[in-house]
């Protein structure tokens, strides 16, 4: 079982993330990398990491088989692996969604989820996600876990296994960290801050495409 330092997650998280959400882009330069892992939204915490903090996250991720660094003219391109580089059964694409968004955004409770992922997978409804995070966290060496439910949560929340075990005390520091100011209804309904969430993530879609094309002219 892989055990990923934090810029690795992060890393591997944003590599999944846009070849589902801006394939026409993907691979992604190390440039184009370093900017995705630093995005001010859609990230949990925010980082500030440089090149060699990617460049070196990135080598690892190649020798652990998570990631393949593919050798071009203009520039070397990266892609990830992870459908099959964390065990069998390979990953099915509503497992590689949930598991894209806990890599970037952390702990999160299956409304959230849904609510997330909708551009990369269409789950029907919160039992669907539910369905989903139990499969993941019933193989044989579990990539999920269900946290405690924290005092003054609504639900439980979810956390991936790809860094190791995670303690509750972590989890409360995270909990605490975040302010709890997010509201997901018990029913799975969005919020109002979910909604506003959504909107600036197709802000900072084309946000990357013009990113991306700017690379393209320049190279």
């Amino acid at each position: 079982m892989v055990e990923l330092k934090v810029v690795e997650a992060r890393v591997l998280g944003v590599l999944i993330e846009k070849e589902i959400n801006t394939p026409e882009y993907y691979p992604l330069s190390l440039n184009a990398t370093v900017h995705a892992c630093n995005q001010k939204s859609s990230r949990e915490p925010v980082m500030e990491l440089t090149e060699a903090d990617v460049r070196t996250a990135l080598f690892d991720l190649d020798q652990m088989g998570l990631v393949r660094t593919i050798a071009e003219s203009r520039a070397t391109k990266f892609e990830h692996k992870v459908r099959d580089g964390v065990g069998q059964p390979s990953l099915r694409r509503d497992e590689v969604a949930v598991l894209c968004l806990l890599l970037l955004r952390g702990p999160q409770t299956s409304a959230e989820l849904r609510a997330r992922t909708e551009r990369m997978y269409a789950f029907d409804d919160n039992a669907a996600v539910m369905a989903t995070l139990e499969r993941m966290a019933g193989r044989a060496e579990p990539l999920v876990q269900l946290m405690q439910r924290q005092p003054g949560s609504r639900e439980a929340r979810w956390v991936h296994l790809l860094s190791g075990p995670v303690s509750e005390a972590a989890l409360v520091g995270s909990s605490r960290a975040r302010g709890e100011t997010r509201e997901v209804g018990e029913a799975g309904g969005v919020s109002l801050a979910e909604r506003v969430e959504a909107l600036e993530e197709m802000v900072l879609a084309l946000e990357q495409r013009l990113f991306a094309l700017e690379q393209v002219g320049e190279a």
